[in-house]
């Protein structure tokens, strides 16, 4: 049977999470809060019960709904993974079907899942994007020496600037969000709001770090760090475009890297990436492999599916004039915007 979630839930729900091997740290209830306190979205959280009432699957939905971009359930948005986390494949179909029902119910134009795994749920899928995921060692030293001498160069050449690197918590955010809103900027992509960041590092304390590399007091490249079990994952990192030729991206990425060996993760996930593109690039590097990752679609109608992506020639205007706005203007409009984009 598949249920709503109810209030009581969410013990339950992290118990069960916690212990499914397969889980991503999306699926905690951490996720649901900050969803609906930072952005105000309505969330559509499935439980699978068996006979006993004992938990045996769980499905995270949130709805965004706007007059320029639609109305659409995703699960999880803003995130890399989703989809159901189930025992058994009974109770992950169970919690599909229940999905595209929800969708249904709701008159949504569509449901987003996303998954790591190609089953066959009756739905569409697309698979355009891939997981860079990179195997780490049991030290620093050991993984410093599996890296090409090119890479390593571009990573002594920002250590002999005047550089340093600090990992911390909520004191990093201020420094984070101030290169990650201009680079954004410089992307021409809305920006989230700094309120995002700090109810994450709020729900997630002892698991959300900030990595921040300055050149003497200023900030020049910054990443956020989530983990979960054995996996460090990166989901937003950016750094200042005028500095690049002293590659205080590499030492960032280093500096994580180096992070997530002494804390004993087993996996570093550069985050998602199209084949073959720029950031995929930059990541192989590094020696990273692709993982496929699986998006199941239901569409309202057997309408076309989504495309709420920059590669959409439709969102090239709008790109090109948000990069030619002060970066203080983006932090205003551009959360009102972003929060309707998963």
């Amino acid at each position: 049977m598949v249920r709503p979630w109810r209030d009581d839930d969410r013990e339950r729900w992290d118990a069960y999470v916690s212990a499914h091997p397969a889980a991503r740290c999306c699926h905690l209830s951490a996720w649901k809060r900050v969803i609906e306190r930072t952005f105000g979205h309505e969330t559509r959280y499935l439980v699978s019960e068996g006979p006993g009432g004992a938990i045996e699957g769980v499905l995270p939905m949130a709805r965004l709904r706007s007059r320029l971009f639609g109305d659409f359930l995703v699960s999880v948005p803003y995130l890399n993974y989703g989809g159901p986390c189930a025992g058994g494949e009974s109770a992950a179909q169970a919690l599909m079907r229940a999905a595209a029902d929800t969708a249904a119910d709701l008159s949504v134009r569509h449901a987003e899942i996303r998954t790591e795994t190609p089953r066959d749920y009756g739905l569409r899928v697309r698979s355009s994007k891939v997981s860079m995921r990179l195997p780490l060692e049991a030290s620093p030293e050991a993984l410093w020496k599996r890296f090409p001498a090119k890479l390593r160069s571009q990573v002594k050449r920002a250590q002999q600037e005047a550089t340093t690197v600090s990992i911390g918590g909520a004191e990093q955010l201020d420094a984070f969000y101030d290169v990650f809103a201009r680079n954004m900027r410089d992307l021409g992509t809305p920006v989230y709001g700094r309120r995002f960041f700090a109810n994450i590092l709020s729900e997630l304390p002892e698991s959300t770090w900030i990595c921040t590399v300055r050149l003497g007091e200023r900030p020049v490249a910054a990443g956020f760090l989530v983990g979960f079990r054995d996996m460090l994952e990166i989901p937003w990192a950016s750094s200042l475009r005028e500095f690049n030729r002293l590659s205080p991206n590499m030492l960032l990425y280093w500096s994580v890297l180096e992070f997530a060996c002494e804390r004993g993760f087993r996996v570093f996930d550069f985050g998602r990436s199209s084949p073959d593109s720029g950031t995929f690039r930059f990541k192989a590097q590094w020696g990273a492999s692709p993982v496929p990752l699986y998006w199941h679609y239901w569409v309202r109608g057997d309408g076309p599916l989504p495309n709420l992506t920059p590669n959409n020639p439709r969102m090239q205007l709008a790109i090109q004039a948000w990069r030619r706005l002060p970066v203080a203007v983006t932090k205003i409009i551009g959360p009102p915007i972003v929060k309707n984009l998963p």
